[in-house]
């Protein structure tokens, strides 16, 4: 793997693990409670802020996944639109890239 590859592995272990160990005690302790989810997320204004951010981010980050990807002839692009829509684009975005990194090389 060559070192930029392994670099976006790498942060995309870290965009899994660092969202998810926030998420899982609120899923342990709600379980899939959407309404309160959502109003936990957008209870107040700074949470809000991030709420809407990652929302246009991960549809922009899709859009980009399903443009760049078709483009360069990367295979699986459900993968990373998968990433990004169960944890976030914390993950989806690093494996988007890792995966990119790796069809570029291979030319």
């Amino acid at each position: 793997m060559k070192p930029a590859a392994l670099v976006y592995a790498l942060l995309a272990i870290a965009g899994a693990v660092l969202p998810l160990s926030q998420f899982l005690p609120w899923f342990m302790e709600h379980g899939l409670d959407v309404p309160r989810f959502v109003g936990d997320l957008f209870a107040t204004r700074i949470g809000g802020f991030f709420g809407w951010d990652v929302i246009v981010s991960a549809v922009v980050l899709t859009v980009f996944i399903l443009i760049e990807g078709r483009r360069i002839g990367l295979r699986y692009l459900w993968l990373p639109i998968a990433c990004t829509f169960s944890v976030g684009v914390s993950f989806g975005l690093p494996v988007f890239l890792a995966m990119r990194e790796r069809t570029l090389r291979a030319d």
